[in-house]
């Protein structure tokens, strides 16, 4: 179906510049990576290598970590999850849990997408990573995404003993929308009475359906995720409700009333992607309602500009803030 894009709720000026090394590169990931991805695309870029799997022996790192994959009971009803489990080794005591929701746009990839950057997290912070296998849109719209990565979380939670995670140090950690997922967890945490998150690592995250605020508006057509790219996925996701008023938090954690009692939360985003102005505003209301959060804008950042061009200084320099954030919050 074709959908009308909503108007702005904000005065837009021309967009900011890209950092000069990243801009140098767009124009290579381009070529593998449009800006505007439509519905028709889902399934080319589902096929093709743009999110290409890691094999059990990269994600082995040499013996640095086991991997085993476990089916868990998904949620009431519906089919089991699989959680794809990383334990570094030589470790005799419980460790921090990462517990990873993917990204993609609610419409592509799986648990292995974005897993290596967790890996590096717990060289330098050891930590167990646990990786869920979320339902994807259209196929399979709200609420089944948030509730298959709930349902992973709390049987992680319930059997942290087991996988040697210290319960009481669990991390929620996604990009995109795995961040969005992320954040959707943990409100969906706070409101059942359920795990009692450490922390929520959340990596420009995909939050607001309603694809209106003045950074979208600048970077249509420009970098990587734009407002068309966004509406594809938000309408994948709810279809005839996006953008509406009946749109739930857990899907869209910008429509939370309600940000108070929420884990410590490091939010990042680039100053040129369409979801600058969204993950702000996320920020902002979490300190407006009394809680913690660590925000970064990178000048210049596209959406994913680490992980598509990390030798560049500023990707070097976000990724160096994350373990950072995540060695004072655990204390390692």
């Amino acid at each position: 179906m074709t959908s009308v894009l909503p108007e702005t709720r904000g005065t837009v000026g021309p967009p900011p510049p890209f950092d000069p090394e990243l801009g140098a590169a767009l124009a290579v990931i381009g070529e593998q990576l449009p800006s505007a991805l439509t519905a028709e695309m889902i399934e080319p870029m589902r096929a093709g290598s743009v999110l290409a799997d890691v094999s059990d022996e990269e994600l082995a790192r040499d013996g640095a970590f086991t991997v085993v994959r476990r089916g868990v009971p998904g949620p009431a009803g519906d089919p089991d999850v699989e959680l794809l489990i990383l334990t570094p080794t030589g470790h005799n005591t419980a460790l921090p849990g990462i517990y990873h929701t993917h990204g993609g746009g609610m419409v592509i990839g799986n648990n292995r997408t974005g897993i290596e950057a967790m890996q590096d997290w717990a060289a330098e912070v050891p930590s167990v990573i646990v990786s869920v296998e979320y339902r994807l849109a259209p196929e399979h719209p709200h609420p089944a995404p948030v509730e298959d990565c709930y349902a992973g979380l709390v049987w992680t939670f319930e059997h942290a003993a087991e996988l040697g995670i210290d319960p009481e140090r669990i991390v929620i950690a996604g990009a995109s929308a795995g961040g969005g997922l992320a954040a959707g967890v943990a409100l969906l945490a706070r409101d059942r009475g359920g795990p009692a998150l450490f922390g929520q690592m959340l990596l420009c995250p995909m939050i607001d359906d309603r694809n209106d605020t003045p950074s979208a508006i600048q970077m249509a057509g420009r970098g990587v995720w734009d407002r068309t790219a966004n509406d594809t996925g938000w309408t994948a996701l709810l279809g005839a409700a996006r953008g509406g008023s009946e749109v739930s938090p857990y899907a869209a954690p910008a429509r939370a009333t309600d940000l108070s009692n929420l884990p410590p939360a490091f939010i990042d985003v680039g100053s040129a992607e369409t979801f600058r102005d969204e993950d702000v505003a996320y920020a902002s209301r979490i300190w407006q309602a009394g809680g913690q959060a660590e925000l970064h804008v990178w000048p210049g950042g596209f959406h994913g500009f680490d992980l598509m061009v990390p030798q560049a200084a500023i990707s070097v320099e976000a990724r160096a803030a994350r373990v950072r954030w995540l060695k004072r919050l655990l204390g390692a």
